[in-house]
């Protein structure tokens, strides 16, 4: 087969095919007990290609992923792909009325998931919460379910056997059932504008909405990235911590796939393992960019003598960490141009990054320029006129890795993409005079917590079917490890009587525990603009709060 350009490599089937060619006996991706070599992945993401087809899968199908990050996602994933079909890498956090609701939207036809993970995330338990009438299903290859009408069968790896589910020591008798000659045409048939991902991400409603992601959009985006941006090369082996159900986790894979180096990664982020995993793979990039993540890494005892000498690029967004990180990065790590991202999951990722010509302070004090095709403006969020430099207005998008609407939302998708093409992001931002953006925070009502995006009004829903709820509303809290997490003000109905601790309950088990307040606040009247509640005032509240506790204690 004559060798192809990178610009000829448009789908994530064809992008792995391509890397298995060129590279078949290099690590493509490494975790701390394991590897796979390009040949093998390859070889594995067939299998479960074929085990897909069996099953029942057509191209443009949905197959659904539940797992933390494990080799299992990263070859089902690919075998989705290979299979004509979208894959929906789903939060390994969410609760089990979250995955009724995501599982049913999405219109999963298979699901991918496994059984505990070190006794702490019980997936089968959350999945029959979910869809209480899995265990009564004789036939795990034709589920029959009341509430995922489209949903024919849930794999399970791992060492469990559970009522329901298909265990995923059957996928190589269901692969030899389908030919290679029948798999071919599946390949050959994916196009560019095919749907490869489907990514729910939270909203400012209280349901998440999900991205739909083309091959195109998230391959070529990915080797903006990594191959022009980075100059990434065969020889990288590029670390990251970010689970691979985000698409912070898989636009790097994607990246560092399309140059055939190695992609290194953990199951879970521990900071002792983390650094032994740099020192040990000659890690030659990181993609740490999360506060949480890099105050565990500088903080951790082996952080001094962890031999960090051969990484030449850090995506640390130093621009928005603490000073403290910042000073102790910069200073452990001379020797590594660090850099700075804008990025979405509506944009595959990354729409922004430094350029390795910045110099050090545009590079630790900034998130970048657009990534090549990309257009990006700043506009005044009262008149929508652009704004001028370093004035502050919604951030607005336009580029070869954006999303081609929200799944089966059509409302959604017209009321954020403009006739113009134009994404309006809700996120707040500026440009300096150099055309460097900076983020300084949301738009619409949401919180950042830990990375995660969490959408105030989904809290909001929960709490207020409380019996002794009139209204709840949700702000951002001040954090020090997880950025902001939430507070709730709530209302209470006449002659009602709540407790903060039986309201932080109530929410235990309806939401992932990163999205259940963390403080109750009640008030008897709201702060009222002529028709609003202001919630900017309520922030202010509980700021202030945390500010004056925090001082009494020092």
């Amino acid at each position: 087969m004559n060798k192809r350009t990178p610009e000829e490599i448009l789908t994530l089937s064809d992008l792995l095919i391509n890397a298995a060619q060129v590279r078949p006996d290099a690590d493509a991706v490494v975790f701390p007990d394991s590897r796979q070599t390009y040949a093998e992945l390859l070889a594995t993401a067939r299998e479960w290609a074929k085990a897909f087809m069996a099953l029942g899968v057509q191209p443009k199908d949905n197959v659904g992923l539940l797992m933390t990050t494990q080799p299992e996602f990263v070859a089902a994933m690919f075998g989705a792909s290979l299979a004509g079909a979208a894959a929906v890498p789903i939060n390994a956090r969410y609760a089990p009325a979250e995955l009724a609701y995501l599982i049913e939207n999405a219109d999963i036809c298979c699901l991918v998931t496994t059984d505990k993970v070190a006794d702490a995330v019980d997936f089968v338990g959350r999945l029959n919460q979910a869809f209480p009438d899995i265990v009564s299903n004789k036939d795990t290859r034709r589920l029959k379910l009341a509430g995922a009408a489209k949903l024919r069968s849930i794999i399970v790896t791992g060492q469990g056997d559970a009522p329901g589910f298909l265990p995923a020591s059957q996928i190589a008798d269901l692969a030899s059932t389908v030919d290679d000659a029948d798999l071919e045409p599946r390949i050959e048939e994916v196009d560019p504008s095919d749907l490869g991902l489907i990514l729910y991400t939270s909203g400012t409603t209280s349901n998440p909405k999900g991205c739909m992601i083309p091959h195109s959009a998230i391959v070529s985006n990915s080797r903006a990235l990594g191959r022009y941006r980075y100059k990434m090369t065969e020889e990288d082996r590029f670390w990251s911590p970010l689970p691979i159900f985000h698409i912070a986790g898989i636009l790097p894979m994607v990246a560092v796939f399309d140059v055939g180096g190695a992609y290194l990664t953990i199951p879970h982020f521990d900071a002792g393992m983390a650094l032994r995993m740099l020192e040990a793979e000659r890690a030659t990039m990181t993609y740490p960019s999360f506060v949480t993540i890099m105050q565990d890494l500088i903080n951790h005892p082996d952080f001094p003598e962890t031999d960090l000498s051969r990484i030449r690029l850090m995506n640390s967004n130093l621009g928005v960490q603490p000073a403290a990180i910042k000073s102790a990065i910069l200073k452990a790590m001379p020797q590594t141009i660090q850099v700075g991202t804008y990025g979405l999951t509506e944009a595959s990722g990354t729409v922004c990054t430094s350029r390795l010509t910045d110099d050090e302070e545009t590079r630790t004090s900034r998130l970048g320029v657009p990534l090549r095709g990309w257009e990006l403006k700043i506009l005044n969020i009262e008149t929508g006129e652009p704004c001028g430099v370093d004035e502050k207005g919604d951030i607005c998008i336009r580029g070869p890795g954006m999303l081609v609407g929200y799944y089966k939302d059509p409302d959604k998708t017209s009321e954020s993409i403009d006739e113009d093409g134009w994404l309006h992001t809700g996120d707040l931002g500026s440009l300096d005079a150099n055309g460097q953006i900076m983020f300084h925070g949301r738009t619409k009502d949401m919180l950042k917590v830990g990375g995660e995006n969490v959408a105030a009004a989904e809290i909001e829903a929960v709490l207020n079917t409380h019996p002794a709820v009139e209204l709840a509303q949700i702000v951002g809290a001040p954090d020090a490890r997880y950025e902001e997490v939430p507070a709730a003000f709530v209302k209470l109905k006449p002659a009602s009587i709540a407790e903060e601790r039986e309201l932080i309950d109530h929410c235990a088990g309806k939401l992932a525990r990163f999205k259940i307040p963390r403080y109750v606040r009640f008030v008897d009247e709201w702060p009222m603009s002529t028709s609003k509640i202001q919630k900017y005032k309520l922030k202010d509240q509980i700021v202030a709060e945390l500010a004056a506790a925090s001082s009494d204690v020092a």
